[in-house]
């Protein structure tokens, strides 16, 4: 299939393909024409980038992951490599959660202090109709 067919199958624009060979995560055969030639494998391996994107991977981060499907795995994440780019990002995870933690419960101390410090309302009394 063509780069055009390639990029419509997986939702990805031909420029986003382009860049990925030029990253070396996507590799294109040639036709006699000069045309970018793409198989089946190629499907999955966009895919594979795309859903490890999704999840907060950045294209260097994914090439263990098209390496390892490369070499011929079911799963991308089938390799020593892909699982420690797993471990690595879960640790990132859990510092940036506990980071969000850490200011959330500041903010609720702050709010708390303010609304402590805050005069309650003043009874307003309407003002009766005049006769």
């Amino acid at each position: 299939m063509r780069i055009g067919e390639l990029a419509q199958r997986t939702g990805v624009t031909t420029r986003a393909l382009r860049f990925y060979e030029a990253q070396g995560l996507l590799s294109a055969r040639r036709s006699a024409n000069g045309y970018r030639e793409y198989d089946e494998d190629d499907v999955g391996l966009v895919k594979e980038i795309q859903t490890l994107q999704t999840i907060g991977l950045t294209l260097d981060e994914t090439r263990p992951f098209v390496d390892c499907l490369r070499s011929g795995h079911e799963t991308g994440d089938s390799c020593a490599s892909s699982i420690e780019v797993y471990r690595r990002k879960l640790e990132e995870a859990d510092a940036l959660l506990a980071r969000l933690g850490g200011i959330r419960a500041e903010l609720a101390a702050k709010l708390a202090g303010a609304l402590a410090r805050q005069a309650p309302d003043p009874c307003v009394v309407p003002e009766s109709p005049r006769p």
